[in-house]
């Protein structure tokens, strides 16, 4: 797996590079981090990588000639190891949302090229040249795309075999096939009574299937108070069980916002 990053600030990405999980991977060499610098692509004097927007309006726009250049040399790179070249994504408000699906495709690939937007925009002519996807992370809007660049390394490096010191541990996450797609069941560790409040009941009876059907009604309770998009999707997708549909008619009847302790 290797990321290759085209960004104005290389250095933000010693965060991913050396930190924490994508940092101990990276360091076993399960995943590369290639970082290229649009001005290092330059033909000027002042390295200049934008200019003013033709039609007027505020902000400067990212010039194609440079970022084109350090695509290229990019995927000149990767050709040395890889058989076909990258998949080019600009990380931009007018992509689709980022998700666990998309980190799971990504994961199961040998990676892909991350454009870092910057200013007021992108030439259109390098996004109709060059870019094949563009993702975003959200409804809002970043200064630039290092920092949605980065989540999507951290969410796709994490899904790699080997990464997590228990595979298991990212079946579990939310969103997750596994999970029907629903959010992740609340968590407890020791101590056993914290503040006076105990650890559930279930969690404590050692009794398998208790065990499972309790944190699968914590996820679904969770779901539908916080997401219920969520509970219409996995009951789009055939994922609810019958026995999960009775346990949300529950909460339909009920105080969806009540916690099960026992």
């Amino acid at each position: 797996m290797r990321f290759d990053v085209v960004t104005l600030f290389p250095d933000m990405f010693a965060v991913v590079r050396d930190l924490g999980v994508t940092g101990r991977a990276h360091t076993q060499g399960l995943w590369a981090l290639h970082a290229w610098n649009p001005r290092d692509y330059t033909h000027d004097a002042h390295r200049t990588v934008d200019d003013r927007p033709y039609g007027g309006g505020p902000g400067m726009v990212m010039m194609a000639g440079p970022l084109s250049d350090a695509v290229d040399a990019a995927q000149r790179s990767r050709a040395a190891t890889e058989p076909s070249p990258a998949p080019v994504i600009l990380l931009s408000p007018t992509g689709p949302r980022f998700d666990q699906a998309r980190a799971q495709s990504l994961a199961a690939g040998a990676g892909a090229v991350l454009i870092c937007g910057r200013y007021e925009g992108v030439d259109q002519r390098f996004i109709d040249r060059q870019v094949i996807e563009e993702i975003s992370l959200g409804d809002f809007v970043l200064s630039g795309g290092e920092l949605a660049a980065m989540a999507i390394i951290d969410a796709t490096v994490r899904l790699m075999p080997g990464v997590l010191n228990d595979d298991e541990s990212a079946i579990q996450d939310s969103f997750n096939p596994a999970l029907s797609g629903l959010l992740d069941s609340p968590h407890y560790t020791r101590p056993e009574v914290y503040q006076g409040t105990p650890v559930p009941a279930p969690l404590l009876s050692g009794h398998h299937a208790r065990i499972a059907r309790w944190r699968r009604e914590q996820s679904l309770r969770l779901t539908a108070t916080r997401r219920p998009d969520l509970i219409v999707r996995a009951r789009a997708q055939g994922w609810l069980t019958a026995e999960d549909e009775r346990f949300l008619q529950t909460l339909v009847d009920g105080d969806l916002s009540a916690p099960t302790r026992g």
